[in-house]
């Protein structure tokens, strides 16, 4: 499938979401990192991390379809597992009429019981990253969080060019600011990794097929520009229903999109580097080598089963996906 065509609305913000990460410096907020801070040179390589990608369906009780009034402390302490941890429907923003509900204290509690001394910082609204709240019926973020033992900067948050559905028609994607968040992560000095944090557009119409094939195009885009030469991880909740692990599928709309992804970027999919047997999820990793580093990814499993209640129930409507990488330096970098 070719590339589609870049419309002019989607330079402009790209344009001036550029311009915003060229101007970005490190926060300076509580728990936030600096690459650019002292960090240990490696010892002993080569090393490893583990990430977890989780979608952990904080939209609000009736309407996610899980339990967050109750899920969210309970998910909060076993995130300490993980190196790095990616988060999808964790809400930091929304319209005020939400703060009157038990919905304003999930991230809160989501967080609450996390040691991660690097954590992103809530999201800035929808002027800052060049949207208009009378421009569509806007309630919250793009609920996308990233928390880590290595310090990281953040150095944008970028909404989708388009989207379709509200409360009354499609999968409501036009309440959110949905898109992606990328940090610049350093595993030790000289090290670094551009995390993209993704959320891609739902439903099943061909309007969403439509704006799901946009979602790659501008990403794509954004990290030729952004990422030029740097190692790379994609992750998140694509809603890319692709198996590139299946000669059968290679004629699948979704399968054909997150292939030419992996192709334009030069991204290797965590499922196709161990041969796993979860084929056909939403939920992806794909990565990539630069810079001086090496990445590999050693495992790749989703673990619903650390992710349980008392009663046995997940504490998600997504399983949530772990990677282990190791990483070294790369013989010609």
């Amino acid at each position: 499938m070719g590339r589609v065509v870049v419309s002019g609305r989607l330079v402009a913000a790209l344009g001036v979401v550029m311009l915003v990460a060229g101007a970005c410096t490190p926060p300076s907020g509580p728990g936030s990192g600096d690459p650019d801070s002292d960090v240990l040179p490696p010892g002993d390589l080569p090393a490893s991390f583990s990430l977890l990608s989780y979608n952990v369906a904080g939209l609000p009780q009736g309407i996610s379809e899980s339990n967050p009034d109750y899920n969210m402390q309970q998910i909060s302490p076993r995130l300490n597992d993980y190196d790095v941890v990616v988060s999808q429907e964790d809400f930091d923003w929304w319209i005020d009429l939400l703060s009157l509900t038990d919905f304003a204290q999930y991230h809160q509690r989501l967080r609450a019981d996390v040691t991660h001394p690097f954590q992103s910082t809530r999201h800035p609204g929808p002027e800052a990253v060049g949207m208009s709240a009378q421009g569509r019926p806007l309630a919250v973020g793009d609920g996308l969080g990233t928390i880590s033992r290595f310090p990281f900067a953040e150095l944008g948050r970028v909404p989708w060019t388009g989207c379709f559905g509200d409360a009354f028609v499609g999968a409501a994607d036009c309440l959110a600011m949905k898109g992606f968040s990328v940090s610049r992560m350093r595993l030790a000095t000289g090290y670094d990794v551009d995390i993209y944090n993704v959320h891609g557009e739902a439903g099943n119409t061909a309007a969403d097929q439509q704006l799901r094939a946009d979602n790659v195009e501008q990403l794509g885009l954004f990290v030729e520009t952004v990422s030029a030469g740097r190692a790379v991880i994609v992750a998140g909740d694509t809603n890319l229903h692709a198996d590139v692990n299946d000669p059968a599928e290679a004629g699948d709309p979704d399968t054909i999109l997150w292939q030419s992804l992996l192709d334009r970027l030069g991204l290797t999919d965590s499922c196709v580097a161990v041969s796993c047997s979860e084929t056909d999820r939403i939920d992806k990793v794909a990565y990539r080598d630069g810079g001086a580093l090496d990445l590999t990814a050693a495992s790749h499993d989703f673990v619903p089963e650390l992710f349980l209640d008392g009663s046995g129930n997940d504490l998600s409507d997504h399983e949530p996906l772990r990677i282990n990488f190791s990483w070294d330096v790369l013989a010609d970098p």
